[in-house]
């Protein structure tokens, strides 16, 4: 069954392609007194496939973004608020070209709901504070939690251990070896 939902996956994925422009966005961490962006803010600041896929709920070409491979160690924010989303200590390789993790760094920053632009219901990720489209999740991850937490890298700015500090992310930095 894993098998089969990893193929579907994938194959909708062929038809939400579009091509992967990174971007270095440093953004609001605090999520107390997070304004959004507005339309036209949003447009300027981010790269036009960031906006597409964060502000209009694209997808990304599978195995070509810019974090899908990534190995560093460090923490994943959305690209529009800076909320801390994900960490590198939850990611895995889950062949599907795109960054997968087997839980949030920030739960409380993680919004989940029922998508139902294809056939089947998914479970949409967005931000909490930004409501940036992130990805899906899916139940064919990894123990600990049997999730996949399937995230477009267009959605995401990673911040490398030896930079959480200088970031403003400090509070982060003591579950890395040094």
């Amino acid at each position: 069954m894993k098998k089969i939902i990893l193929l579907t996956t994938c194959i909708i994925s062929v038809f939400a392609m579009t091509t992967v422009i990174s971007s270095d966005n440093t953004q609001s961490k605090s999520s107390s007194a997070y304004v959004k962006p507005t339309d036209a803010e949003l447009k300027q600041r981010l790269t036009p496939l960031q906006y597409s896929v964060t502000q209009n709920d694209d997808t990304e070409r599978a195995f070509n973004n810019a974090f899908w491979d990534e190995k560093r160690d460090g923490i994943y924010v959305d690209v529009v608020s800076g909320e801390p989303l994900f960490s590198s200590n939850h990611k895995y390789k889950s062949g599907t070209g795109w960054p997968s993790f087997y839980k949030p760094l920030e739960a409380a920053n993680v919004n989940e709901k029922k998508d139902y632009i294809l056939i089947f219901p998914r479970t949409e990720v967005r931000s909490k504070n930004a409501d940036s489209h992130l990805g899906h999740l899916f139940e064919d991850g990894p123990e600990p939690t049997g999730l996949r937490y399937c995230i477009n890298s267009a959605s995401l700015k990673f911040i490398a251990k030896e930079d959480l500090k200088k970031e403003g992310y400090e509070k982060y930095a003591g579950q890395f070896k040094n």
